[in-house]
């Protein structure tokens, strides 16, 4: 694992743990994506919560979360709004509370997609290499 200056060095594709849950997903690092997003089933929001399946492939796990709110998001099919939750993931060694928006990403390779939003401050990415990590994460809080 790199470190320069405080700062992991990442590769192209990681493995990503969420927690609590200790769910392992693999993540597309995107540089050019403002936010991270999550493949996210059968989303449904009741008042102040969201509710959504994982894909079956990574457990099929039913979660609930606090909604943060909605995010207009461009992408190939145009734009659309988007709830937003916190999630606390874990890449290589750092543990981030993060931002993600919740869609269906079935037609993507990956499930998860790592945006500017977690890479801005603590990732320098080196697209030459994957996978630089084990899923291992150091006991702490959340940054």
């Amino acid at each position: 694992m790199a470190e320069t200056k405080g700062k992991v060095t990442v590769g192209e594709a990681e493995d990503v743990v969420f927690l609590p849950w200790k769910i392992k997903l693999p993540a597309r690092i995107d540089t050019g994506a403002t936010c991270s997003s999550l493949d996210a089933r059968d989303i449904r929001i009741d008042g102040g919560m969201v509710e959504f399946r994982l894909p079956e492939k990574y457990g099929g796990t039913l979660l609930r979360l606090p909604v943060k709110g909605q995010r207009s998001v461009r992408s190939a099919d145009g734009r659309m709004r988007r709830a937003l939750v916190d999630i606390e993931i874990c890449i290589g060694t750092k543990r981030i509370l993060t931002a993600v928006n919740l869609t269906d990403r079935s037609k993507m390779e990956y499930p998860l997609l790592i945006g500017r939003n977690v890479l801005t401050n603590d990732f320098i990415v080196d697209v030459s290499k994957s996978h630089l990590f084990s899923t291992t994460c150091l006991t702490g809080t959340p940054k």
